[in-house]
């Protein structure tokens, strides 16, 4: 199975360090533009210059309305995402989250 989000040097998004907390308010880092393409979107990050590539449509959905939920875990929930799906979601998450294109919501 192949990751949602990817750099552009190509590496794929895993799992990272632990700093994606599910059971927190998250958002996109306001200095991320998300710029939707056909087959999904690009992130760039005005801060690192960093570049991303979301490559599946559901996770664009998923990240641009992180802010309108609680909760990644309602995030999840809102997007329908199956039980059998989360791992690949909350991987590309978690990624999206260690390079700095998603941040903590305000509390």
């Amino acid at each position: 199975m192949t990751s949602a989000a990817t750099t552009a040097s190509g590496d794929h998004a895993i799992a990272g360090s632990g700093s994606f907390d599910l059971t927190r308010a998250w958002r996109l880092n306001p200095k991320v533009a998300l710029r939707p393409e056909p087959f999904g979107a690009l992130l760039y990050h005005f801060g690192t210059r960093k570049l991303s590539f979301l490559k599946n449509l559901t996770v664009v959905d998923l990240v641009t309305s992180l802010a309108d939920h609680p909760s990644a875990e309602a995030a999840l929930a809102a997007a329908g995402i199956a039980d059998s799906d989360r791992p690949l979601y909350l991987q590309a998450l978690s990624a999206l989250a260690d390079s700095g294109m998603i941040v903590p919501g305000q509390e």
